[in-house]
């Protein structure tokens, strides 16, 4: 029976954690698939960390709880649960998805990225589309996170060679076989390790296929971390890979 394994990196966000994690918990994967959750706790706040810590020994058989001591950044916190699932993994189908610790996503969509995996072969990896029509209803900041992301996305297309639509969507689900090649390219400690993975992807000749998700986009006020150094950083990433593919 394969595993999926859900990554999810969380820094200072103890009124959604739970939640998170329960939802996840309560999707119906499919039949031969299982699940476990690798948590990342980011160098988190106290109320962050029992939160976790509460979370784990209430599903000790679903979930492992990694701990780094100071905030290293989303990046560097996907890697560290990159290296617990290629070390923990003993089925070549098993698979990797990243979530992200709030509540924008809806892990019900692990479903149907899921059925892409298993409609195909091993060398494929699956992409979330946040912007396929009617999915979100935005506001103006909206609106530009969007426009922004279409800019990230086309650039980062005409570096890899890839025609995805949503570069910078949380869920990417890998093969863990994939994962293992992958790795060693990763080395973004903050945001810019989307396009990062995308690039790594497209130099191994992995095939990247999108399936339309929901989301649910959160404001600055509520908690969003991503910010304009960011989108900077990534245009860097970018860059940079132009010249490695």
């Amino acid at each position: 029976m394969p595993t999926l394994y859900v990554v999810i990196p969380v820094f200072n966000e103890p009124e959604t954690l739970g939640d998170c994690v329960r939802k996840v918990l309560a999707v119906s994967l499919p039949a031969a698939w299982a699940m476990r959750i690798v948590l990342i706790n980011d160098g988190s706040d106290s109320a962050t960390r029992l939160a976790s810590e509460q979370l784990v020994a209430q599903f000790p058989n679903s979930m492992t709880l990694l701990h780094h001591q100071v905030n290293r950044g989303k990046g560097a916190a996907l890697q560290t649960g990159f290296a617990h699932v290629v070390t923990a993994s003993k089925n070549d189908l098993d698979a990797m998805i990243i979530q992200d610790a709030d509540l924008e996503y809806d892990p019900n969509d692990f479903v149907p990225l899921i059925h892409t995996l298993d409609s195909n072969a091993t060398n494929y990896s699956a992409f979330g589309n946040r912007w396929h029509k009617g999915s979100v209803q935005l506001g103006a900041k909206g609106w530009l996170h969007m426009r922004a992301n279409r800019l990230l996305t086309t650039l980062s297309n005409l570096a890899t060679g890839l025609r995805v639509t949503d570069m910078e969507c949380c869920y990417k689900i890998i093969p863990v076989e994939v994962l293992r090649k992958i790795m060693p390219m990763l080395t973004e400690n903050r945001f810019g390790i989307e396009p990062q993975i995308a690039a790594a992807l497209a130099r191994t000749g992995v095939l990247v296929v999108e399936v339309p998700v929901s989301y649910s986009p959160r404001s600055f006020k509520e908690g969003k971390k991503i910010g304009p150094i960011d989108g900077l950083r990534a245009l860097w990433v970018i860059f940079s890979s132009k010249f490695r593919i």
